[in-house]
């Protein structure tokens, strides 16, 4: 009869106490989440994509400059950082270990991490340019093999 007690009350002990140690890591691995996201400036870039978001459908859309407050209120809402950030969280949690976050962080704030954040999204941009660029000077090209299949 003890031991069943003892069994029981073994068993209440760990049946609370397991939710509490998930609960503890969870907060950890949110907060690895929460360093990396200011190591990278995440809410600056996701801010910065929407504010590009605008700018294109203004320029593809100039009737719309005259609703630009509406329409940026719009993406924010939807598609800025603090409507996003939970479940941006969520996806870096679920797709990185603590260990891994930790690890990651670790990196990022390096000087050389740093340095990472600030230029990758310039060299993206050049490369963009670039290929835009080749593929302005090769459309010729193209256009002869379009029309080339055409005759055919």
């Amino acid at each position: 009869m003890i031991i069943r007690l003892c069994n029981r009350f073994m068993f209440l002990v760990l049946a609370f106490a397991l939710p509490m140690s998930t609960q503890a890591d969870t907060a950890s691995h949110r907060e690895a989440v929460e360093k990396l996201f200011k190591l990278t400036q995440m809410e600056q870039r996701v801010n910065e994509s929407v504010e590009n978001v605008l700018l294109i459908q203004l320029q593809q859309n100039p009737g719309l400059e005259q609703h630009r407050q509406i329409l940026s209120d719009f993406l924010q809402a939807h598609i800025g950082w603090k409507s996003m950030k939970e479940q941006i969280a969520v996806m870096y949690i679920e797709a990185f270990t603590e260990q891994e976050l930790d690890e990651i962080n670790a990196f990022y704030i390096t000087p050389t991490g740093q340095k990472v954040i600030t230029d990758v999204p310039k060299l993206v941009q050049q490369r963009n340019q670039l290929a835009m660029q080749r593929m302005q000077e090769n459309i010729g090209e193209l256009q002869k093999q379009l029309a080339e299949q055409e005759g055919k």
